[in-house]
């Protein structure tokens, strides 16, 4: 048992959630679907095309569909988070890199519009210096590149 073992993975709805995810993207899946729609049309000459039997694969598939599309939404957060934390796991651990980007998943978009101008300039210092493969942080970038710039002019 791990120290984080949430509520939430043992609650009803969570095991639920991710059982039906799993299941939802897997070959029976997709072979059950399949062979609902196949025995559907089937159907068709037994009942006439009549619009009832349209309206049956049509309530279905909509049902279907609307569920899924908070399965499929919760699923993608779950996903998103983890990966944001492991991103600022990896930042928190890297020497040099900066801190001020942990959870940048919560800036705003006039910050992240501010951080993305900069990474644009920090681009740009580097095909100047011709070293792409030079890495800086936010802190270190503006020092570096004039430090390169003295190192080239003796």
């Amino acid at each position: 048992m791990t120290p984080f073992k949430t509520a939430e993975k043992n609650s009803f709805f969570g095991r639920m959630a991710e059982s039906i995810t799993k299941f939802s993207g897997s070959t029976p899946a997709f072979l059950s679907a399949t062979g609902i729609v196949l025995v559907w049309a089937l159907t068709g000459p037994l009942f006439g095309y009549s619009e009832t039997w349209q309206l049956v694969i049509n309530t279905g598939t909509t049902i279907v569909t609307f569920l899924m599309v908070f399965l499929i939404q919760r699923a993608q957060n779950k996903d998103s988070l983890v990966l944001h934390l492991k991103l600022n796991e990896l930042i928190a651990a890297t020497q040099g890199a900066s801190n001020r980007l942990i959870n940048a998943q919560d800036f705003s978009e006039h910050e992240i519009e501010i951080l993305h101008e900069f990474y644009c300039l920090l681009a740009q210092k580097a095909k100047q210096d011709n070293d792409l493969g030079q890495t800086h942080s936010v802190e270190e970038a503006d020092d570096n590149h004039a430090e390169k710039l003295a190192a080239r002019l003796q």
